[in-house]
């Protein structure tokens, strides 16, 4: 009965989230829905480099080459010059295009392992920066290349469409990408997954806990670890290709190697091998540095940006911040951001032991069930005579 419970109240939670965020268009404002776009993309990504490094154990340092990849390989595709293809068939396409590099490059992950395999994925970055600055025909070069709107049924996931007015809210790209990434990131969260409570991600902890003892249970260790890389890399393609529609304009330095070192720390922060956890690093860490840099006038030691007086500015303070946050959880939570969540959601459940003899442990029992319910009592009284302690603050 109790997990009967357990699970009616997560389902309902999680569909109370998801009413929530699909809620969020008609309150915020542009600013706040990019954010929630780059988090989304974030996710996705990250959410893929967990399963390689947190649920399989191979270091990578490559993401960004991946991201690029499906962004790019979008833009391409979608775009002029190229094949000029349906931009729903081109995205399709940029993410079996970022399996296919993840492929390639699998050899050498079933191969090599541990900080071996990191310094062999750190040269893909390196050498994709170098052929979007010099393939100027595919990529734009330095100055990157537009990102064709995504159209999908006659419907266009930009401000180009027709226009869209939804209970009196206008619709525009923001408004319209945001719910393409609610559904991309719910996909991803549905088969990431089912690959983690299923045989493959068995197979994927056992090699990360020992490739011995999982060769010995009949897992062939070279063709799961060449496959957590392909997935890995589709999962990054797809985050590329939200990126893209989500900045409307791609160039080469944005996917460099600090992009690799920010997904590192968003499943570090988040927690290794945790969905939820991934999700929530991305989001801490690509919304700390949008909004140091729109509230870096009111914050202290914080240089606006642009200003060249010599000041920390709001990017380089937000590394600094999540650089020690990630300090702080390998030292005291190193399972992470969804570790000390599950930890709380335990002790709330736990109930303190009675101790003392039996008649005077019935006695305070019932003193103190009292006290309780009259100060729940209280406090819905409390509640009620007072709605607007909890009312949401809109964004103007």
């Amino acid at each position: 009965m109790s997990d009967l419970r357990s699970l009616v109240r997560r389902r309902g939670s999680l569909l109370l989230s998801a009413l929530l965020l699909c809620a969020l268009p008609f309150y915020l404002d542009a600013f706040w829905l990019r954010i929630g776009l780059f988090s989304m993309a974030a996710a996705i990504g990250a959410v893929g480099l967990g399963l390689l490094s947190g649920t399989a154990g191979q270091l990578s340092l490559g993401h960004a080459f991946f991201l690029a990849t499906g962004a790019y390989g979008y833009v391409w595709l979608a775009g002029e010059p190229g094949p000029g293809l349906p931009p729903a068939v081109a995205a399709v396409l940029a993410v079996l295009l970022a399996g296919a590099a993840g492929g390639l490059f699998s050899p050498v992950a079933g191969r090599v392992k541990g900080i071996y395999l990191g310094v062999a994925t750190l040269a893909l970055v390196f050498l994709g920066h170098h052929v979007l600055l010099t393939a100027d025909s595919v990529t734009g070069g330095f100055n990157g290349r537009s990102v064709p709107p995504l159209e999908a049924g006659g419907f266009a996931f930009a401000d180009s469409g027709p226009r869209l007015t939804v209970l009196g809210v206008p619709f525009g790209a923001e408004e319209r990408l945001w719910y393409l990434g609610l559904a991309l990131f719910a996909l991803t969260c549905f088969t990431a997954r089912g690959l983690l409570r299923g045989r493959p991600g068995r197979a994927l902890a056992a090699l990360r806990d020992s490739e011995t003892a999982a060769s010995v249970m009949g897992v062939h260790v070279a063709r799961y670890r060449s496959a957590a890389f392909v997935v890995s890399s589709m999962y990054a393609g797809l985050a590329g290709v939200l990126l893209a529609l989500s900045f409307r304009r791609v160039v080469p330095d944005y996917f460099s190697l600090a992009l690799s070192v920010d997904y590192l720390a968003m499943i570090v922060i988040g927690g290794l091998g945790s969905v939820a956890g991934a999700s929530a690093g991305a989001v801490f860490v690509t919304a700390l540095p949008l909004l140091m840099t729109r509230y870096a006038d009111q914050l202290p030691l914080v240089a606006t940006p642009g200003s060249g007086d010599g000041a920390i500015g709001p990017t380089e303070a937000s590394r600094y911040l999540y650089g020690a946050a990630i300090v702080v959880i390998l030292l005291r939570a190193p399972d992470g951001l969804s570790g000390l969540a599950g930890r709380a959601r335990a002790r709330l459940r736990r109930r303190p032991p009675v101790t003392g003899p039996p008649g005077a442990a019935s006695d305070s029992e019932s003193s103190e069930e009292s006290g309780a319910s009259g100060a729940s009592g209280a406090s819905d009284d409390s509640d009620d005579s007072d709605p607007s302690a909890r009312a949401k603050e809109h964004t103007p």
